[in-house]
């Protein structure tokens, strides 16, 4: 690849339209297609700390189409590439890729991920399972009297209690634990993180040994980091709850909502939302508590419940929601497992 100079980041490439070069980036998908007339080509997706962008391989440039399968997604790659605009998008024509290499002029894996703890790359999963829990942020006597208004107007139409609505929304709630681990591990073997935002005075010593006390703005950052490094993103109800609210946080804090887990709305790719699969379209409940029962996997709805998040978050039990957190991603890794080896293997769009 030294016939093409080096460029920094993705975000460079923006203004250089018919430029050639070289960068590091993740790959966030990778595709084999082929054209109407049969001719092979991939697409690519490709992503670091900076942007996300588009990319192509056709199939006259033989070495990139020689060496994309070996490939894994939320691999570091090093690119070679022809910058080019499709229907007014920047979009790459890949010539050459491969793995990236810690030692390769250039690299650093900081660009590529962002700032993240020095824990986190350990903790990466091939298949991203996680779940939040959320609670009100601040109280309603330190909000202007026109977002009171909003606020209490819209918990009276929907016929609910106002702080059920700020903990259910990111302009009036925070997330207090993000739980994760691989849902490909099976329940024995399988480590459960959870990312815990405990209040300032609550005492942090006697949490167990798979929490992290983290600020907010921290556990959002790791989140990312997180799903960058995913191959798949696993959620139940992931895109009509939990992803809008860690986007709407992160807009919140400043924070870059790296990847895009929301707008490929019928993909199981990069965001694989297990109610999207199982869920029944208003025929009956499908909710996660209903799955595990018609599954016959333990329901995490035992001594908590969401509603009762808050209260115990006010009350100092942070260690409380994070093992009720945590019971909610093992959940969804066993109804993943089982709908990965009973349905997805069966699609293909899933191979």
């Amino acid at each position: 690849m030294s016939r093409f100079p080096q460029v920094a980041s993705l975000a460079e490439i923006a203004d250089r339209d018919g430029a050639e070069g070289t960068v590091f980036a993740v790959l966030r998908q990778a595709e084999a297609r082929r054209t109407a007339q049969g001719r092979p080509f991939w697409n690519l997706t490709l992503s670091d700390a900076t942007s996300q962008i588009a990319a192509k391989i056709w199939d006259d440039a033989q070495e990139a189409l020689a060496t994309v399968g070996a490939l894994t997604t939320g691999q570091a790659v090093k690119v070679a590439f022809r910058a080019g605009r499709y229907q007014n998008s920047l979009q790459l024509s890949v010539m050459r890729i491969r793995g990236a290499e810690d030692g390769d002029e250039g690299f650093d894996r900081q660009q590529l991920f962002g700032d993240v703890p020095e824990w986190l790359p350990a903790l990466a999963c091939r298949t991203l399972v996680f779940d939040i829990e959320t609670v009100p942020d601040g109280g309603i006597r330190d909000m202007p009297p026109t977002i009171v208004k909003s606020l209490t107007e819209f918990a009276k139409r929907k016929d609910i209690d106002e702080t059920a609505v700020r903990g259910l929304s990111p302009f009036f709630g925070k997330v207090v634990s993000l739980a994760f681990g691989d849902a490909e591990l099976e329940a024995d073997a399988q480590p459960i993180t959870a990312l815990v935002v405990p209040r300032p005075q609550d005492d942090v010593s006697s949490l167990p040994d798979w929490t992290r006390p983290v600020s907010e703005r921290e556990l959002l950052e790791a989140f990312w980091a997180l799903a960058a490094l995913a191959e798949t993103v696993v959620t139940y109800n992931g895109r009509g709850f939990d992803v809008p609210f860690l986007v709407g946080r992160s807009l919140v804090h400043g924070v870059p909502a790296r990847v895009d887990l929301v707008s490929n709305r019928f993909g199981l790719r990069p965001h694989l939302d297990l109610l999207d699969i199982l869920g029944q379209r208003g025929r009956g409940p499908s909710n996660l508590d209903v799955v595990c029962w018609a599954l016959g996997i333990e329901s995490p709805k035992g001594a908590m419940d969401g509603s009762m998040v808050a209260p115990a978050y006010e009350s100092g039990r942070i260690g409380e929601i994070a093992t009720y957190n945590r019971a909610d991603v093992r959940a969804t890794s066993a109804i993943y497992r089982q709908t990965r080896d009973l349905v997805l293997r069966h699609r293909s769009d899933w191979a």
